[in-house]
């Protein structure tokens, strides 16, 4: 009978030392999955920051874009005002290759007067 008090002592030490290792073990994983948790939590405020900065760019984008649009339909309405062609520029060249030609033929017209009333006072 003594010897299994022993045993029954011996087995009861060895299941306190089993709960207590268990006990640890089980603390140790709580401690973890309070530790993700908080990661968690961070990394979904993180990504709300990250999605409202999103959205923001994605505002940013599209009013960029319609000012562009609005720029191209002015820049388009301004060209359209513009003369086109080659015609139309290669008339306004001519008109001034006429201004041209005209100031060369009044330079040389004062020329031969300054030279004929010279020749006059001579």
């Amino acid at each position: 009978m003594l010897n299994e008090l022993e045993s029954l002592s011996g087995n009861i030490g060895r299941l306190i030392q089993i709960s207590e290792r268990h006990k640890q073990a089980h603390q140790a994983l709580q401690d973890q999955l309070e530790q993700l948790r908080a990661d968690y939590a961070n990394v979904q405020a993180e990504l709300a920051q990250v999605r409202e900065e999103r959205d923001t760019l994605q505002s940013e984008r599209d009013s960029l874009s319609a000012k562009i649009d609005d720029a191209q339909i002015r820049l388009n309405a301004i060209l359209e005002k513009l003369p086109r062609g080659k015609s139309a520029q290669h008339a306004e060249s001519d008109n001034q290759l006429d201004l041209l030609e005209a100031d060369s033929r009044e330079a040389q017209e004062t020329e031969l007067h300054g030279e004929h009333h010279q020749g006059e006072k001579a």
